[in-house]
């Protein structure tokens, strides 16, 4: 099968969280399913270093605009197409925002143009190559199946939307509809509109032959009032086109014996080695080497990944005999929060404001605990990374961390299936309950060893993740299945 993917981010050439990972690890893996993935991506400047094989296919003279060019290129085993439209992507800041922290103010436009260009190519504007199948992620890619609908090169292509966090929307006024090429019609309850504006993963919800979300649990959440964002009734009304696929993780990326980012690699019968990863970590952040855990956060500095509920805590683990280090940004407010208690207690909190890879590797190679606070979290894969390197995940008990984590209670802990610590709501006060919890367990070696081990026999590889997808994808296409290629333990 030949898959088109579209999307704004992918690691490692450009990400901003866990959807950058997944649209660079999931088209590996589906390699083993007969699937074979070209992604589309937008051509920020500094995607393009590292990129070989680079051959213009089509150029736009007039691209909503602007000149533009759709580009392929590999990167890695990456097989790439790049929309070079230097007036929308060349410019200083992130995918998303400014260098300033706002959002561009043409992003309205600036993601329409990814999804007009990915319609064209499902309606043939590659002379050699279609795809049978479009899979889309998130509202900045969701009208790609709106154009698709409304193309006559296009329109019997199914397409998939993937939805990684319900909260983005990609909600704007009506009035950008004239400049993006989409007929007056599209502005209806049916599709695009949205509270009196338009959003465009509404009208991917809308338009898409099949809707995926994250986790099983999610697209249980998001069709509920409390968790549906506005969004459950659009979903509600598509039933039969929502599922959830759990996401996996790169496991040659993030794997502990291998890991080129950490000062010491090992595996489960070599986990005094963490000691050498922990050292660093503590040199890192320029915290004191003391006995007592180390407790640490690599997340969005957001309400919606509890980065408030942090700020509350960071004193009482200090005071319990722990260390806090936090890697992120996010919200002023929450960013302030942490800063100001790493400065009350520089030697025991340490907080760096950004995010790099290097530093999320030591922090998950060297740490204890991984705390994950989410008021609502689609999948999560940090809880993910914890687990394989032997650090035990503190999580609220939503989404896919409620499915990932198997909490440390007292007949998990006797059948040896245990390996975290899961609270419900997520307040402030759940959470310091489960950081009790864990400096208790903790304080049990043989009982923290056995949290540590059983969290590294967890399998969340892509290979069982990537079957499913294949499979989905199948099902779009009448007389066609999935067949695995290669033969793996996860897939039997």
């Amino acid at each position: 099968m030949k898959i088109l993917s579209v999307t704004s981010e992918i690691f490692p050439l450009i990400k901003t969280g866990g959807l950058a990972d997944v649209t660079g690890s999931l088209p590996k893996a589906l390699v083993g399913y007969g699937c074979y993935t070209r992604t589309l991506v937008p051509g920020y400047p500094q995607l393009f270093a590292g990129l070989i094989g680079v051959k213009v296919l089509h150029f736009f003279p007039d691209l909503f605009g602007a000149p533009a060019s759709l580009l392929e290129a590999q990167y890695e085993d990456l097989d790439l197409l790049v929309l070079d439209a230097p007036a929308l992507f060349n410019r200083p800041g992130g995918p998303y925002l400014d260098e300033n922290g706002r959002d561009h103010p043409d992003n309205w436009k600036r993601f329409a143009v990814l999804s007009y260009v990915a319609s064209a190519i499902a309606g043939g504007l590659i002379a050699d190559w279609s795809p049978e199948v479009v899979h889309t992620h998130d509202w900045q890619t969701a009208l790609t199946s709106v154009y698709m609908r409304y193309s006559s090169n296009a329109n019997t292509i199914p397409s998939i939307l993937t939805i990684h966090n319900l909260a983005f929307q990609g909600q704007f006024p009506t009035s950008v509809v004239s400049q993006i090429g989409l007929p007056p019609e599209t502005v209806t309850l049916d599709c695009l509109e949205y509270y009196g504006d338009i959003s465009y993963l509404k009208g991917g919800i809308r338009t898409a032959s099949a809707i995926t979300t994250v986790s099983p649990t999610y697209a249980r959440e998001v069709v509920s009032p409390e968790l549906g964002m506005g969004m459950a009734g659009a979903l509600s009304s598509r039933p039969r086109t929502l599922t959830g696929i759990v996401n996996g993780i790169d496991m040659d990326i993030w794997n502990p014996a291998t890991d080129a980012y950490l000062p010491a690699n090992y595996d489960h019968k070599r986990m005094r080695l963490r000691g050498v990863n922990r050292a660093k970590l503590l040199e890192t952040f320029r915290l004191d080497d003391s006995p007592g855990p180390i407790f640490a956060a690599v997340t969005r500095l957001t309400w919606q990944k509890g980065g408030d509920m942090l700020a509350e805590v960071a004193e009482e683990i200090s005071h319990l005999g722990g260390r806090l280090i936090v890697l992120g940004k996010g919200e002023a407010q929450v960013e302030n929060a942490l800063l100001a208690a790493a400065g009350r207690h520089p030697d025991r909190i340490g907080v760096r404001i950004g995010y790099d890879e290097a530093t999320a590797h030591l922090i998950h190679g060297g740490s204890d605990v991984i705390l994950q606070p989410s008021r609502f979290e689609p999948c999560g894969l940090t809880q993910l990374y914890a687990l394989r390197y032997g650090a035990v995940p503190v999580v609220s008990r939503t989404g896919g961390l409620s499915e990932t984590i198997i909490d440390a209670n007292d007949a998990a802990i006797s059948a040896r299936v245990a390996t975290g610590f899961q609270f419900h709501p997520a307040t402030a006060e759940n959470l310091r309950l489960s950081i009790h919890r864990a400096f208790a367990a903790y304080r049990d070696p043989k009982k923290w060893a056995r949290l540590q081990n059983q969290g590294m026999k967890a399998n969340f590889s892509w290979e069982r993740s990537a079957e499913q997808y294949a499979a989905l994808y199948a099902s779009l296409l009448p007389g066609r299945r999935a067949t695995p290629l290669v033969t793996s333990k996860a897939a039997e």
